[in-house]
């Protein structure tokens, strides 16, 4: 089935080089529009920003005006510069901190995901979040929050255990929200890769797939993969572009745009000397998947030394270093965003599709098998290493011919048929 061409786009999560994300607590515009004229100065189109949510909605009916003031001051300043502007909302979990409210903790513990009163106020917040941009051109939309379903589950310490009915439910209610604040606009959810691997984990790749406006998939390497293949291992250079194919296999619209929303390389798994050659393929190989939205690294700036508790790895993944100064991987991106700026991006079909068969529509129960090291992921490695581009195709659908067909999909391979 045809369908339009995109325009690509590229981006950078923004980290703020003062502070961190707690800059929010210091607000500096100056310091903010250095930090975005450098990330300008890459050639990139746009940012992801990042509100704390504990800082914005301190209590659950005060929503800091000064705070939401403070966002749109930065959205200008972004479009000031060319950028346009998504802004996750439910901050949450970032670079291995949690970021909850007090009415959510201790004395006031109560499920963020299926208490009424908390999910009102979540509602509220991103309504008035999305209100409050909806009128510049520069917004793209509203992410709910960055990987917020790792509460939903172990290994999280303290997890607020739900199903995936009231994970459904909890994301449409979100996602309602940031429509009724901006109607029209880019609005999505984002989880980590529990959802594509992890058995009995609430969110679904089904949800992923199906609900906001397009699917958003986070390519982080430490998961297995560079440990099981190296920091040049063709699953390793591959796995993003593996996770936009897997995440095809659950979606309804065979054109739903994917956006890589989060990409990086961790040292150590991911060398200096390989930083670069891994910054590039991994983006080409990307770029070869049809109907992909765009490329946002992990992140902008370098997280300053000054910062203490960090993982090790979270220190060295900008784009820039924390003084604002080039790096070779940004350098890198800044080729690529170089290369396909106004260009249309059609890459032809992946005719060949490998059958997973994950337990079921709509739950997955058996999704491990994706994960590095399970069959279906290393047969899909396997295949890609031969020269094959494969996509992937469920089970049940493995014999739709009009499925098939409006994904361009001629040819379908079992894993046992995989050598």
């Amino acid at each position: 089935m045809p369908h339009a061409p995109r325009t690509l786009r590229f981006g950078a999560n923004y980290t703020p080089t003062r502070g961190w994300f707690h800059h929010w607590l210091d607000f500096d515009l100056d310091e903010v529009r250095a930090d975005l004229d450098s990330v300008a100065e890459l050639g990139l189109d746009h940012v992801r920003v990042f509100p704390l949510w504990p800082l914005f909605q301190p209590n659950r009916t005060l929503i800091r005006p000064r705070a939401v003031e403070q966002l749109v001051a930065l959205a200008d300043a972004a479009a000031d510069r060319g950028l346009d502007v998504a802004v996750d909302g439910l901050q949450g979990h970032l670079s291995s901190f949690d970021f909850l409210p007090s009415w959510t903790a201790t004395w006031h513990r109560r499920g963020i995901f299926d208490d009424p009163d908390v999910i009102a106020g979540q509602a509220e917040y991103l309504r008035t979040l999305a209100a409050a941009l909806a009128d510049r051109p520069h917004f793209l939309g509203m992410t709910v929050g960055n990987e917020i379903n790792q509460f939903a589950g172990d290994p999280h310490p303290d997890p607020d255990r739900i199903t995936p009915d009231q994970a459904r439910r909890w994301l449409e209610r979100m996602l309602a929200a940031c429509e009724e604040g901006a109607p029209g606009r880019f609005h999505l959810h984002a989880e980590y890769d529990a959802v594509w691997y992890r058995d009995g984990h609430p969110f679904t790749p089904a949800q992923a797939a199906r609900l906001g406006a397009a699917t958003a998939v986070h390519s982080w390497v430490f998961n297995g993969t560079a440990q099981r293949h190296g920091p040049t291992g063709t699953a390793t250079e591959h796995h993003a572009a593996y996770l936009i194919e897997l995440s095809k296999a659950w979606a309804a619209d065979p054109h739903r745009p994917v956006w890589l929303q989060e990409v990086g390389a961790p040292a150590p798994l991911i060398g200096p000397e390989d930083a670069v050659r891994f910054a590039e393929a991994t983006v080409e190989n990307a770029l070869d998947c049809p109907d992909l939205w765009g490329v946002t690294w992990w992140c902008s700036h370098d997280v300053s030394r000054g910062l203490a508790d960090f993982p090790e790895l979270e220190y060295g993944l900008g784009l820039l270093t924390n003084d604002r100064r080039g790096k070779p991987v940004g350098a890198a991106l800044a080729r690529v965003a170089r290369r396909w700026r106004g260009r249309e991006h059609h890459p032809a079909p992946r005719s060949t599709a490998l059958v997973l068969d994950a337990g079921g529509v709509p739950r997955a129960p058996d999704r491990s098998v994706c994960a590095p090291g399970g069959a279906f992921f290393e047969a899909w490695a396997s295949l890609t290493a031969q020269g094959v581009r494969p996509a992937v195709v469920l089970a049940e659908h493995s014999r739709d011919a009009a499925h098939l067909s409006a994904r361009g999909i001629t040819e379908v391979l079992r894993v046992p048929e995989v050598t």
